[in-house]
């Protein structure tokens, strides 16, 4: 399926609809990551960093939101990029949203009933989750192309 634009330029048609789907659930959910900060930042009148040393109080609202935030954006690109390489590569549809879904509840396993709980059972759950789910993607978006190695 293509289309001709402008002087013929064929354009394919969407080249990663399985990734391109959870855009929205992902940015849905960074957004909430990040109003949370700005929210904290206001409430705390802390508009730059994390007031961390302020009191030394571990369960430092606005630090727990920038924490929250930071692993997101430390962990969920990779994973969107690797799905991606996979999918760009003839990824199994089904595999794929198996593992951006499963990427998407660890995050969310890892924030709402792990950090923002001190030490919650999701944290765990989500951190050993979101690993094994990047070493996994990374693992299928390798064995997808092997054979470009003669493997």
């Amino acid at each position: 399926m293509s289309t001709a634009i402008g002087l013929s330029t064929p354009v394919l048609a969407p080249l990663l609809p399985i990734s391109g789907t959870f855009a929205l659930p992902f940015s849905a959910y960074f957004t909430l990551l990040s109003y949370r900060v700005v929210h904290y930042r206001l409430k705390d009148k802390q508009y730059l960093g994390d007031n961390s040393s302020k009191d030394g109080d571990p369960n430092n609202k606005l630090y727990l939101a920038t924490r929250c935030h930071q692993n997101f954006i430390e962990n969920v690109p990779l994973g969107l990029t690797l799905a991606a390489f996979a999918e760009l590569n003839g990824g199994n549809r089904r595999v794929l949203t198996a593992a951006l879904s499963a990427l998407l509840t660890f995050r969310i396993l890892h924030v709402e009933l792990g950090l923002l709980n001190g030490t919650g059972i999701g944290r765990p759950i989500g951190y050993w989750g979101t690993f094994g789910t990047i070493a996994s993607l990374g693992v299928y978006a390798a064995y997808l192309v092997k054979g470009y190695w003669g493997l």
